[in-house]
């Protein structure tokens, strides 16, 4: 950084006969060369310094703390947002109307008494404009007073936390549900009726966060598909160290980009942002709160936008980032969108991942008559038993066991709880047609189709009766029959939708034979009854009335 002199050679005369009344050198008819001689002499002077300091107001020093707490410097936009403006203006206004004596804004403080200057330097995002003290002064500074930060935010009003959400471990069910539904090829709507999908407004557990989970956590493979061996390691492992293994994933990828997850926004463009820079800063926010205490979600979104803005925004840059609102169509560019896009991260992380992952629990409102909010908006949170432990990648205590049995019905429904191993839910699914998921039971239909979806992935019918065998209290043995039927002999049974044309006589169904309509008929059912092809009916009936007979069918008003 420029030194305490080259940061003021630029400056007028005016200017810097300002500063030197704050230094209290005497500055009589001395020309800027004189003043800055003065000056650079002054600054050797380690009284003189820390008199100007100590003459500071506590919100200048403040300030000039934080620059010292941030390596010297401060991005502009951030250093003026954050202790007000100064205001720009030339010799002669300034002359006329004295800022520096009538100002409240730390930053002017500073500026008037070369404490601070401004200047660009380059950052690997390209040149940024700066906050800076200058290079010899920063080393002739107190040191910054240090005081215990205060946790951002307050505690929860009883209104706030007047239904705890208790963190779980159901990530790990809904990340076994993920794989089986990319190892079948499953349609991701089919994934609703498992349970993902449904969750709160400010952070919904879609598909693309779980696929990004998983490809941080190395279940995936280049083209987005299981990774065999690693699926196989994550499934087969006790549910805790499973959960640690996301958590530590999260912690440290980049591949999940929360920015990205918002509900209701479009990204356009090439701008890139720093997920890891912004997780941390947000962990680091909530670290801060007091242990077992329920804390106000939109109290701590308030306080980090009045101190900590731009957590995630480098140099204060509110304007390359092209977010648009989905429903609006606006482009959500500029400060006045923090809330929309800031403030809306920091909601979606802590209601998101973070409980997801089992780092905090949740608290909704109730409405009038303490009746549940139907969809709930997430008001309060606090930090779970397992924060400290997933966070240093220690195992948490309290976990089940995997060794509930699978259930098999008779009508060839296998229902699995979601406490049976999760390895075995995962073949289980490749054999079955899904169905609802239901109070923690995964329920899959045997049928025809399933099974030979499954010989299709290399999956043998055999393979089915030995992991139900094995995993199950009992088979019914007319279902492991029908099993080995149908890998011997094919589908034996078909159920069909028809139209079906019954007569009043087998004369007439014989005439009908015996018409240009015979070849809309199918087979029969009976002396008087007979299969119509599909979508031939209206040609049937026009047969008929060219017989002279009228017919009619069932359901139809006309």
């Amino acid at each position: 950084m420029p030194d305490f002199i080259q940061s003021l050679q630029s400056r007028d005369l005016s200017y810097l006969r300002i500063v030197a009344g704050f230094w209290d050198i005497p500055i009589e008819a001395l020309d800027a060369r004189s003043v800055l001689q003065r000056l650079s002499v002054a600054i050797e002077d380690p009284s003189l310094v820390q008199e100007l300091v100590d003459s500071l107001s506590s919100e200048a020093r403040a300030a000039l703390d934080d620059l010292l707490n941030n390596g010297g410097r401060l991005a502009w936009p951030v250093f003026t947002r954050r202790y007000g403006l100064v205001r720009e203006m030339g010799a002669g206004r300034r002359d006329r109307e004295q800022p520096y004596r009538n100002t409240s804004a730390p930053a002017e403080m500073l500026w008037y008494r070369a404490l601070v200057a401004r200047a660009f330097f380059d950052t690997p995002d390209g040149p940024q404009e700066f906050a800076y003290i200058p290079e010899n002064l920063l080393e002739r500074l107190p040191e910054p007073v240090h005081q215990a930060i205060p946790p951002l935010g307050r505690a929860a009003s009883p209104a706030e936390r007047a239904n705890p959400i208790p963190v779980s471990d159901a990530i790990l069910d809904h990340t076994c549900t993920y794989l089986a539904a990319l190892r079948l090829g499953l349609p991701q709507g089919e994934l609703i009726s498992q349970g993902i999908g449904a969750a709160f407004e400010e952070a919904p557990l879609t598909w693309r966060a779980l696929q990004a989970l998983l490809g941080a956590s190395q279940l995936l493979d280049e083209r987005g598909n299981p990774a065999p061996e690693p699926v196989r390691t994550f499934l087969e492992a006790p549910r805790a160290n499973s959960l640690v293994t996301l958590a530590r994933a999260w912690l440290h990828s980049p591949l999940v980009n929360e920015l990205r997850l918002l509900p209701g926004k479009v990204f356009e463009g090439d701008w890139q942002n720093d997920p890891l820079r912004a997780r941390q800063a947000i962990l680091d926010f909530v670290s801060t709160i007091p242990r077992d205490t329920w804390w106000s979600l939109s109290a701590l979104v308030a306080d980090v936008r009045e101190r900590h803005a731009d957590f995630q925004r480098p140099a204060g840059d509110y304007d390359s980032w092209y977010i648009c609102d989905e429903v609006s169509g606006e482009f959500l560019r500029g400060f006045s969108h923090w809330e929309e896009v800031d403030g809306a991260l920091i909601r979606y992380m802590i209601c998101g991942p973070m409980h997801w992952l089992g780092l905090v629990d949740l608290a909704t409102p109730l409405l009038k008559d303490d009746v549940p909010v139907s969809s709930p908006s997430v008001t309060a949170f606090r930090l779970s038993d397992w924060f400290e432990a997933l966070l240093g990648g220690e195992l948490p205590k309290g976990f089940p066991v995997e060794d509930q049995p699978v259930l098999v019905g008779s009508d060839a429904r296998l229902r699995v709880p979601s406490l049976a191993p999760r390895a075995v839910r995962y073949q289980l699914a490749r054999f079955g047609a899904w169905e609802a998921a239901k109070d923690g039971v995964y329920v899959y239909r045997i049928t025809p189709k399933s099974l030979a979806r499954a010989r299709q992935q290399g999956l043998q019918p055999g393979n089915l009766i030995g992991l139900l065998r094995r995993y199950s209290q009992a088979i019914p043995p007319s279902l492991a029959k029908a099993i080995e039927r149908w890998d011997e002999h094919g589908t034996q049974a078909r159920v069909q939708s028809v139209e079906v044309l019954r007569l009043s006589s087998p004369d007439l169904l014989q005439a009908l034979r015996s018409s240009r309509a015979a070849r809309f008929l199918g087979e029969p059912l009976g002396p008087a009854a007979v299969i119509i092809k599909p979508g031939a009916w209206k040609k049937v009936m026009e047969a008929l009335a060219e017989l002279g007979y009228l017919g009619e069918v069932e359901g139809e008003e006309n």
